[in-house]
């Protein structure tokens, strides 16, 4: 009888991590391509700050009492971009928000946890499986973050 010298491995037996981990490698590399060819279809080539389909300038206070105290640009940003994700889709938010960030550099700091809202929310309004779909690579993997962190 001749024994082999290379290790036997177990064939028929893969876990779920190895089939999510194979289906991601499937799936990411689509998803970042139409992110990104999105993302360059989306931005104000013109220059006009005009055309901007969103604004993070706005500093009003939240009430017209005088003990409230101004908004930030990063507050007032959140809450157009949670009301956005409402009324259109996630990915409409996350489109202006990587804009938003793209024209005004000191927000880039507050990106992750205004993501992060976006993606809580989108759980919130669209359920976990459907919220996950509109996961793109904006600030990093924040949305997709803030997905996970509302499901559990």
């Amino acid at each position: 009888m001749k024994h082999s010298t290379t290790p036997q491995t177990r064939r028929g037996h893969r876990g779920p991590a190895r089939r999510i981990g194979r289906s991601l490698a499937l799936v990411l590399p689509v998803v970042l391509v139409l992110s990104g060819t999105l993302a360059v279809t989306r931005v104000n080539w013109s220059g006009d700050p005009h055309d901007s389909v969103l604004a993070a300038t706005d500093v009003s206070t939240a009430a017209d009492g005088k003990n409230a105290a101004p908004r930030t640009p990063q507050d007032v940003l959140r809450d157009q971009l949670l009301t956005e994700l409402q009324a259109k889709d996630p990915g409409v938010a996350l489109t202006h928000l990587q804009q938003a960030v793209d024209e005004r550099p000191s927000l880039a700091k507050h990106c992750v946890s205004i993501a992060r809202a976006l993606g809580r929310a989108a759980v919130r309004v669209y359920g976990p499986s459907r919220a996950q779909s509109f996961a793109r690579p904006v600030c990093d993997t924040s949305f997709a973050s803030g997905v996970l962190a509302a499901r559990g």
